[in-house]
């Protein structure tokens, strides 16, 4: 399982400490980008993500809760960001679009989407996608905790994945803790995003490992 933390639950007043100590341990840097406006929350921009891209060697991953995210992509490639995911919500029928630009960037590209949208909906950007964004959250806020229809929703897409033969990871963000990540590495995850788990811990470095292990 490749773990990628979200930095929205690090100590902003220590942030490099932080960085560092996921980097050191994770397979990815989870970024969550708020804008206010798609989500009730704002969390950081540019300053922030040169900041971190400047220390970090692990792959930045940006969760973009924005209403325009195809604003975001040249900018954040620019400032070394790898992989980028937008909210089908926000994106609407112009996800393929969307998808097309961020690769014309060179950026692996996701699709997110809350738990109240139908997981099939995304169905038919398997195998265009790099990979599926499932929130077992709603996206906008840390320390939410698991919704475990998630387990189903997730089952559901991964059955999709083999039916079509893609090569589309499915990505699990929200209240992912080592109690219930092995439900969803069975069910066929391949990243979890750990926040308030991860960070929040005593330990962050064990908590990332057993994430991993799951």
């Amino acid at each position: 399982m490749l773990v990628a933390p979200s930095l929205l639950t690090a100590d902003f007043l220590h942030l490099e400490k932080d960085v560092r100590v996921v980097d050191q341990n994770a397979d990815l840097i989870h970024l969550d980008i708020m804008d206010g406006t798609l989500v009730p929350n704002i969390s950081f921009g540019f300053p922030v993500v040169q900041g971190i891209a400047s220390i970090a060697t692990k792959p930045l991953d940006a969760h973009l809760m924005v209403v325009n995210p195809d604003k975001w992509f040249e900018k954040l490639k620019e400032l070394g960001v790898s992989w980028v995911s937008f909210h089908y919500e926000a994106s609407g029928c112009r996800t393929a679009r969307f998808i097309r630009q961020a690769h014309k960037l060179g950026l692996k590209v996701g699709v997110a989407l809350n738990p109240d949208v139908k997981i099939s909906k995304v169905f038919k950007y398997v195998g265009k996608a790099d990979f599926i964004l499932v929130m077992s959250v709603f996206a906008g806020f840390g320390g939410q905790k698991f919704i475990y229809e998630t387990i189903d929703r997730v089952s559901s897409l991964k059955a999709e994945i083999v039916r079509k033969g893609a090569r589309t990871l499915i990505e699990v963000d929200g209240g992912v803790n080592p109690s219930n990540v092995k439900a969803l590495a069975e069910a066929g995850a391949d990243v979890v995003v750990g926040g308030s788990a991860v960070l929040g811990a005593e330990d962050p470095a064990a908590v990332i490992k057993a994430l991993q292990e799951a």
